[in-house]
């Protein structure tokens, strides 16, 4: 079962106000058969838990570590994952389509 928009912001604002530090992925362009629309979300802490999808599982893995260095460095970053990039294979989106995601730090 997916979890809902309201169900990720909310563990994202629990997991903050603990005082973890937590990064949200969120879609922000898609092409051809993105498994994901724009506007999906992936909440990820500071010990890699997370809850959302931004890829159904196909590059979640690379959100995550990349979501680490943004918790540590505070530097939101966009990532981009295609079978067009070496990183499709090592990632997983080798089923086609194209994914950018945006990962900003919360607080």
């Amino acid at each position: 079962m997916l979890s809902t928009d309201d169900d990720i912001l909310t563990t994202a604002e629990a997991w903050a106000k603990s005082g973890k530090g937590v990064a949200i992925a969120t879609v922000v362009e898609t092409w051809g058969s993105a498994p994901r629309p724009i506007g999906s979300h992936l909440v990820i802490d500071e010990e890699g838990t997370f809850l959302g999808s931004v890829s159904g599982g196909c590059v979640e893995g690379e959100v995550v570590t990349e979501a680490l260095d943004v918790i540590g460095s505070g530097k939101a970053k966009l990532l981009e994952f295609g079978v067009a990039d070496e990183t499709a294979w090592r990632a997983g989106l080798s089923c086609g389509g194209r994914i950018a995601v945006y990962v900003e730090k919360v607080g």
